[in-house]
């Protein structure tokens, strides 16, 4: 599951910045929706990824493992993978759809060895 926008949902950026001028998903998130999009902090969006790794992580020793997931969330995956904040997820570009970006280890330590190829 992507980012539970909130009151964001279904809007774009451009949309939102028309109403809150400056306004940066990193930064100043999300503002609360209905019931079926409360909304989520990044440090929830982060929590979801870490769940995700450590089902992953195991699995990684019998081989690869692919992860389909949207923009945001990948990038939050991402950071998380690399042990980073998942503030730092607005480094990454934003993938695009259909493009594959590859999480890796080298030496024990995890890397992106490939991002956002189409």
């Amino acid at each position: 599951m992507e980012w539970d926008y909130g009151g964001y949902e279904g809007l774009t950026a451009e949309q939102i910045r028309e109403a809150r001028p400056g306004w940066d998903l990193w930064r100043d998130g999300v503002i609360p929706g209905d019931a079926d999009h409360p909304g989520e902090e990044l440090a929830q969006v982060a929590a979801r990824t870490d769940a995700v790794l450590d089902r992953i992580r195991p699995l990684l020793r019998e081989g690869d493992v692919a992860v389909v997931a949207h923009g945001h969330l990948a990038r939050v995956l991402t950071a998380r993978w690399l042990g980073l904040d998942a503030s730092a997820s607005r480094l990454l570009g934003h993938p695009h759809p259909g493009t594959l970006s590859v999480l890796a280890t080298e030496d024990g330590h995890p890397v992106i060895s490939a991002w956002n190829v189409p």
